[in-house]
């Protein structure tokens, strides 16, 4: 039986949604600690990591990123080196067995490396986005499968995440 958002919670799936959770969380992590093994804990082999909506908003072409070891090597080469700080809040879990589609905001501030500290310095590119993860069950672990990034906001220097 498929679980929606509105549901009373099954004790079992209490067990799921933190480990969903936690997924997300590393994902984040990876990204912000440069760690490719820890972000790549959160995908499967087959990963599809779209951030093409996101960055469209800001006006930039993005392909989606797959395999999972394409998704790693491109993500860490980016947002790794930068001074980042992603927060995922209001996640929102639809279970289905051994599936799931997560709904997540995640806010990231992103400033060129070793700044971020300096008050000083104001160029920066804070985006508010909207995750939304189809998430699988890959033995005691979740992972995400495909995940679609659409922007809700941005403020700041969009040329900062290129590398500009």
């Amino acid at each position: 039986m498929t679980e929606t958002m509105n549901d009373v919670l099954p004790e079992a799936s209490l067990l799921d949604r933190a480990a969903i959770a936690d997924t997300l969380h590393r994902y984040a992590a990876g990204l912000d600690l440069g760690d490719d093994e820890l972000l790549a804990s959160s995908l499967t082999e087959d990963a599809v990591v779209d951030l093409g909506p996101a960055m469209r908003r800001i006006g930039y072409d993005f392909p989606p990123l797959s395999p999972r070891e394409t998704a790693v090597t491109v993500l860490i080469g980016a947002v790794g080196p930068l001074d980042s700080s992603h927060s995922i809040t209001n996640i929102r879990i639809a279970l289905d067995g051994d599936d799931a589609t997560v709904y997540a905001y995640a806010q990231a501030q992103h400033y060129k490396p070793g700044v971020g500290s300096d008050p000083a310095v104001t160029r920066h590119a804070l985006m508010m986005n909207r995750y939304t993860a189809e998430m699988v069950r890959d033995g005691r672990q979740w992972r995400i499968r495909h995940l679609d990034i659409s922007n809700a906001w941005f403020e700041g220097d969009a040329t900062m995440l290129l590398g500009e």
